[in-house]
């Protein structure tokens, strides 16, 4: 059974991840400092990173979403069950001084970037030690000490916005790129095109990742987008873009790597299609009734990014089903710990609301 798609513009020979199906019981147990390489010419340690980091947003996510329906999260609540692929092989490709930009579905993103799960779970709570001082909530993570802009709630803004950062880096003449994430329900606002124009009129150091999870806010993008070939929306103002196996950790940071060159190199902007999946709602309110569980289920089974990489560790030898059960324990309990931490914070001060906000007195 296939379960990996290359990439098109001429990056066929890219490796694919075998399923789940072969995995053996009497593979070694992990080996983290060995160098040796795997079926994908990738160390074990650098490959089992990739799996661990994943794998920590997955229960991160999985954990947030029961903190959510018992009642001590409030507001609007985006998870990103299913994308995590996207957000590590781009993190991995990305230099940390890098700025990076995203829509309301950060939480993830925060962490690859080096915020601690805590930090992030305590914004949730309303913490005054959340990355946002318990103010912005969900939608609205920011920490501009490791080039993270946002976390931006209006659909499609974060779009124009990361364009004037990348207008800002090349100004300074500086060799940073700027990565702008938005959702395929994003692709058709007007403001995304006029960016397109600038940014390409402008040759802005600017790399676009649409993260196409298929459905944006509940419409199937075939039916939501006159082209669904979302890679090729930047073709009438000359940006070259590709589709990507977004359920695919190694094809994403090797075609991020590619398009960060390209912008690096002062080439102008890329886009880049991760055509990816969600498994939970658009948000927590939604029942998401526009699709099987069938069909989310065969995802799962023949996609999923984590059980993917899982199987190829257990193949080239790296780790056995049971040292994987220990992996995942560790996991959990790292989310435990820093829910716990989380919940122990301080609240936020409801008269530190105005504080860090620009009023025009006049």
């Amino acid at each position: 059974m296939a379960v990996s798609k290359p990439m098109e513009g001429g990056t066929e020979d890219l490796p694919t991840l075998p399923n789940l199906e072969t995995r053996s019981s009497a593979s070694p147990e992990p080996k983290p400092n060995g160098r040796e390489q795997t079926t994908l010419g990738l160390p074990p340690d650098v490959l089992l990173d990739i799996h661990r980091r994943m794998l920590l947003l997955r229960r991160m996510e999985e954990r947030i979403g029961q903190l959510y329906a018992m009642g001590e999260i409030g507001g609007f609540c985006h998870l990103y069950i299913g994308q995590e692929a996207v957000a590590v092989g781009m993190e991995r490709a990305t230099r940390p001084d890098d700025p990076v930009i995203t829509a309301y579905r950060c939480h993830a993103h925060m962490v690859v970037r080096g915020a601690a799960p805590e930090q992030v779970i305590g914004e949730l709570l309303g913490k005054a030690q959340g990355v946002s001082q318990g103010k912005g909530g969900s939608m609205h993570m920011f920490d501009p000490a490791r080039n993270f802009y946002g976390g931006h709630g209006i659909v499609g803004a974060q779009v124009p916005l990361g364009t004037g950062i990348a207008f800002a880096l090349k100004y300074r003449k500086t060799d940073r790129v700027c990565v702008t994430y938005f959702g395929d329900g994003a692709i058709s606002q007007g403001q995304v095109a006029e960016a397109f124009n600038m940014a390409a009129l402008w040759n802005l150091p600017i790399v676009y990742v649409v993260e196409n999870n298929q459905y944006g806010m509940g419409t199937a993008v075939d039916r939501a987008s006159a082209i669904s070939e979302l890679h090729r929306r930047g073709e009438s103002f000359g940006i070259p873009g590709r589709e990507v196996d977004g359920m695919d950790p190694v094809a994403v940071e090797q075609a991020g790597q590619v398009a960060l060159e390209h912008a690096r190199s002062g080439q102008g902007p890329m886009l880049l299609e991760m055509k990816t999946y969600r498994y939970r709602g658009h948000s927590m309110s939604d029942p998401a009734l526009y699709r099987s569980r069938e069909e989310v289920q065969r995802v799962r089974e023949e996609r999923d990014p984590i059980s993917r990489v899982a199987d190829l560790l257990v193949q080239s030898g790296v780790v056995n089903a049971e040292g994987l059960k220990v992996v995942d324990r560790e996991i959990r309990a790292q989310v435990m710990e820093a829910v716990t931490a989380a919940q122990a914070m301080p609240e936020a001060d409801p008269t530190g609301l105005l504080s860090d906000i620009y009023a025009d007195g006049s």
